[in-house]
């Protein structure tokens, strides 16, 4: 086995520049709900207009989402828009079910491919990176345990994540079960989002009431995924 190259600690890899990763991620999605407010019924057309291609393909909708959100993921397009599709296409429960299927049978694909078909390009991709190198050292030992909290944790990017866990001795099975319990928070958070984006561009007749429970629920789904995310971190920064 082709070991991940450089094993350093991760001491420095995952303090500053995580809170700073962090406190991005929340921003670009503050910005995402903003900019949707902003452009308000400029946004309803061109929403409307894919809402209706999705929902004229009736079953073949989801299939060809989740398609082509695993082929996304094996070539390493992040899936956060493909994610707020899917809240406004799907809705919340359908869309995180649809988006937890098509993120996990992604990231499978990927895994498959850096292990079997692509070693010797992913070994390069992440040739020298601290991160990479506390994982592979870490998987020995806590293996699926470690699959779960970087999923959990923003620290890591999901798309190259893939192909780096391909490079360590985690069996398929644990990976995946790992993967698909660990992505599910930021999936409901984002696909949530996604929701909230298609509520803003046809707010035309709700009522005081049902903007503020919508808020509720906004707020408290961004709340639990940020304690959930704060604390995978420091476990993880305790087993690296």
């Amino acid at each position: 086995m082709n070991t991940i190259p450089s094993h350093r600690t991760m001491s420095t890899a995952a303090s500053p520049s995580a809170s700073a990763t962090t406190k991005w991620k929340l921003l670009l999605l503050a910005a995402v709900v903003l900019g949707l407010l902003a452009a308000g019924q400029k946004s309803a057309a061109l929403l409307e207009r894919l809402l209706e291609s999705v929902n004229a393909l009736g079953a073949w909708g989801p299939l060809l989402f989740i398609a082509i959100y695993a082929l996304a993921t094996v070539v390493l397009i992040p899936g956060s828009l493909l994610t707020l599709f899917a809240g406004a296409s799907f809705g919340l429960a359908w869309g995180s079910l649809w988006t937890s299927i098509a993120a996990t049978l992604g990231a499978t694909l990927a895994f498959l491919t850096g292990r079997y078909l692509a070693r010797s390009w992913a070994s390069k991709k992440i040739a020298g990176n601290e991160k990479f190198a506390a994982i592979d050292h870490a998987v020995t030992k806590d293996g699926w345990k470690i699959v779960g909290l970087t999923r959990l944790s923003p620290v890591f990017p999901f798309t190259l994540l893939n192909y780096a866990f391909a490079l360590t001795k985690v069996s398929l099975k644990e990976y995946v079960l790992a993967s698909w319990i660990g992505m599910i928070p930021g999936t409901i958070l984002y696909v949530y989002i996604g929701s909230a984006g298609k509520a803003v561009v046809e707010s035309e007749g709700k009522s005081t009431g049902q903007w503020l429970l919508f808020g509720i629920g906004l707020a408290a789904t961004l709340v639990v995924t940020i304690m959930i995310t704060r604390n995978a971190k420091r476990a993880l920064q305790e087993k690296l």
